[in-house]
């Protein structure tokens, strides 16, 4: 059986350098379909230069990088097409409507205006802001900013959804509505889902886990099951094992 093809996403061999520094040092690491992983890592570990190889915003000139299957150097359209982003800084047009920054972003992938409306419509009330379409974006709290650009991700209806650091900024509440409504979209979805962030309380024992520190991943695999191998009391104590460090203090 070829374990890739069930794979939403499959990073093998991959290095990425910023002139004599290496931000990635032979990064592998799998997503099962309909998974959620959290990659956990403090900031400047690698976490974005990784979302921006699989994005195709940089090119990875070494090992490979497969989304549903598809090379993302050899097939970038298909493997595009199965991918939603959520970068780390935030690109809503503030001047905009919220249906506006919507429909524009259904544009790009080619979607008709109406269906690309009642796509907009239905991921909007998905995260309850559908009688807020109308509005300039400018006029919504950073918790909704974040929850219209997750809606507007899945737009075209990808496979994998990437949100790099999405709770940054936000207070307690929206942080943990973001959370449930990611995590309810890969339970009643079967949505892939690669979450990066710092912040070791977003990530649970259950999920899958990649670590990565120096742009190397120290650990992968379920979260209990990294704990149970190296004997310790829960992800924090793994990470100030392997790293030295506590993900607390990047928080």
């Amino acid at each position: 059986m070829n374990t890739e093809a069930l794979c939403a996403l499959n990073v093998n061999g991959v290095s990425h350098n910023y002139g004599q520094r290496r931000a990635l040092d032979d990064v592998s690491l799998s997503i099962p379909a309909g998974a959620f992983c959290g990659l956990l890592g403090l900031n400047g570990a690698g976490k974005t230069t990784l979302f921006s190889l699989i994005t195709r915003l940089f090119d990875n000139t070494s090992g490979h990088v497969k989304v549903m299957g598809h090379d993302v150097r050899r097939a970038p359209k298909l493997a595009l097409q199965q991918l939603g982003v959520v970068f780390q800084s935030r690109t809503l047009d503030p001047d905009l409507s919220v249906m506006q920054n919507m429909t524009y972003h259904a544009a790009l992938h080619g979607l008709p205006h109406r269906f690309a409306r009642e796509r907009a419509m239905a991921e909007l009330q998905r995260v309850s802001l559908d009688d807020r379409a109308g509005e300039k974006v400018r006029a919504l709290s950073g918790g909704q900013m974040r929850r219209v650009e997750i809606a507007r991700a899945l737009l075209h209806q990808p496979k994998l959804l990437l949100l790099d650091e999405p709770t940054v900024g936000l207070d307690v509440g929206a942080r943990r509505d973001i959370i449930e409504h990611v995590r309810q979209l890969v339970g009643d979805d079967g949505l892939s889902v690669l979450w990066a962030t710092h912040l070791i309380e977003e990530i649970s024992e259950q999920d899958r886990v990649v670590i990565l520190h120096h742009g190397r991943v120290l650990a992968a695999g379920i979260g209990s099951d990294i704990i149970a191998m190296h004997k310790a009391r829960d992800l924090k104590s793994v990470f100030n094992t392997l790293a030295g460090v506590g993900v607390g203090e990047a928080a």
